[in-house]
């Protein structure tokens, strides 16, 4: 997976791309002294001062030929000489370039004062950067302002403008997401949404800090969702048709507070055919976010495939369906829940069939290239008792040309405390002694900062008699460890979405034999 992070200073571009935003860049002018003094004979209102844009050529100008425009609902606040904040009264009612905003109070030609944009859910200096955003359409930004885009500028007077002139410098950060694939599964489906999640606070309230020329204030929220879709051509989501990046088809805007985040993308996909919907997650190491400055973030969603050929009776010479699988010329392999086939091994004849060493009270472990290299059962005790299973139920993965979800994150056992390959979690090294214990799952998933400290185990199921059941509702993963206490079964780690379970199994049965464990 490819993942590019670009930035861009919006004073000089905020996107590069050719089409309306709802960022604005703005001049003012004003009256004399006081508007109601104003006799150049334009139509003013007495009791207001009109700030309004600047020209084309001297507003802050976009990357390429877009522009950027004042939008639907747009307001500014100045404190007047009073030091009372006053609301612009009017604001447009339609995309727009330049605009005439007009603000009561008092104000003075020769004095400079402070324009604040807070938004349009924001209060005077008070911005609310949104944890629901919402974009309609590919490729716009005319949500911003509903989402927490906001500035600061200094206004003057402009013998030119006859007002005061300003261009605003924008507070927040702004990410461009830009998912595309190459997997003919995925590119039937839509985007629904994009989540944001952070190791630190990138919504709340913040407050524009004219000292600092920054959004100051310490909030909560970790996690923006930014939902994809609205009507016609988009009333299932944005498309994922493209194999290469394209910000026309499916192009997604986020505001968020600027500074040092780690971030954990979760890309929502759904199958509207069949009606699954799931997450692609990707983790972006720690980035510095500037305020006034946006981010190209491109992803591969590529999601996991897991092949059909890593399931074996315990230690068997070939998988369970070798020569047979679900994509050879003569399959025998089921692929989907409930179906069966009977040309399953049956005898030691079959290299197929599990292997039947064993000694009483000793280490039976496996010796052939399908389980001899996976966890014995004392590291695979430490990944469900110490490793903080966490379930997901909305990760999504392909196996034998079908689309599922369903897994859990375990730790790494390089962040496992205690991890001990010669001992289980208890002390005991079940390799020689018998054993078993079940688990509870968490529902928690892992937070941003720590996500790169798990790893994924789908639920890949296991087929028993010939028969495949439960992919996508549960799991079991040999070990390369035999019971110790009697033949025929060996140790084997398997869960569902809520309890995780250590414990002997047939040896019979066709469980994953895979190196998926980290």
């Amino acid at each position: 997976m490819k993942k590019t992070m670009r930035q861009h200073s919006v004073t000089s571009r905020l996107k590069s791309l050719a089409l309306a935003f709802g960022i604005t860049l703005a001049f003012a002018s004003c009256a004399n002294e006081e508007i109601a003094q104003n006799p150049n004979g334009k139509d003013y209102d007495a009791s207001l001062t009109t700030f309004s844009t600047g020209d084309p050529t001297t507003r802050t100008s976009m990357e390429s030929n877009g522009t950027f425009y004042w939008e639907s609902g747009d307001k500014i606040w100045v404190k007047d000489d009073n030091g009372a904040w006053q609301q612009s009264s009017n604001a447009p009612t339609e995309k727009t370039a330049s605009f005439e905003f007009k603000v009561p109070g008092k104000f003075t030609k020769s004095s400079t004062y402070k324009v604040y944009y807070p938004g349009q859910n924001g209060n005077k200096d008070q911005v609310s950067i949104a944890a629901n955003q919402s974009q309609v359409e590919p490729n716009t930004t005319a949500h911003f302002g509903a989402s927490g885009d906001c500035g600061m500028a200094d206004a003057a007077w402009s013998n030119t403008k006859n007002g005061f002139a300003f261009a605003l410098d924008h507070k927040a950060a702004y990410l461009l997401f830009l998912p595309r694939t190459s997997n003919t599964i995925l590119q039937g489906c839509y985007l629904t949404k994009v989540e944001v999640n952070s190791d630190n606070d990138i919504t709340s309230t913040y407050t524009l800090n004219p000292t600092t020329g920054e959004l100051t204030g310490a909030g909560t929220g970790k996690q923006i969702i930014v939902s994809t879709g609205g009507s016609g051509a988009y009333a299932n989501g944005f498309p994922l048709t493209n194999n290469a990046t394209s910000a026309a088809t499916n192009g997604a805007y986020v505001v968020i507070k600027p500074g040092t985040h780690i971030l954990k993308i979760r890309y929502w996909v759904k199958d509207v055919a069949t009606g699954v919907e799931g997450t692609i997650t990707k983790i972006l190491s720690s980035a510095i976010y500037d305020q006034n400055k946006y981010y190209n973030i491109t992803a591969n969603l590529d999601i996991k495939n897991y092949d059909g050929d890593k399931y074996y009776m315990w230690d068997a010479q070939q998988n369970y369906w070798a020569g047979h699988e679900w994509d050879k010329a003569n399959p025998w392999q089921p692929v989907l829940n409930g179906n069966s086939n009977s040309n399953y091994a049956r005898n030691n004849t079959d290299p197929r069939y599990y292997n039947e060493s064993f000694t009483n009270g000793a280490d039976n472990k496996a010796t052939h290239t399908s389980c001899k290299d996976l966890p014995n059962v004392n590291e695979m005790t430490w990944y469900a008792a110490k490793g903080e299973p966490r379930w997901d139920g909305d990760e999504l993965w392909t196996t034998m040309g079908h689309l599922y979800k369903g897994g859990i994150w375990f730790k790494k056992k390089a962040n496992i405390s205690g991890y001990n390959s010669n001992t289980a979690y208890d002390g005991i090294d079940w390799r020689t002694n018998s054993g078993g214990n079940s688990w509870s799952v968490y529902h928690i998933l892992p937070s941003a900062a720590d996500a790169n400290n798990y790893f994924y185990l789908p639920c890949l199921s296991c087929y028993n008699s010939g028969r495949l059941v439960s992919v996508g509702y549960g799991a079991g993963y040999w070990s390369s460890t035999a019971y110790p206490m009697g033949r025929g079964s060996a140790y084997s780690l398997s869960f569902t979405s809520s309890d995780i379970y250590v414990f002997n199994n047939s040896r019979y049965i066709g469980f994953r034999a895979d190196a998926l464990f980290e």
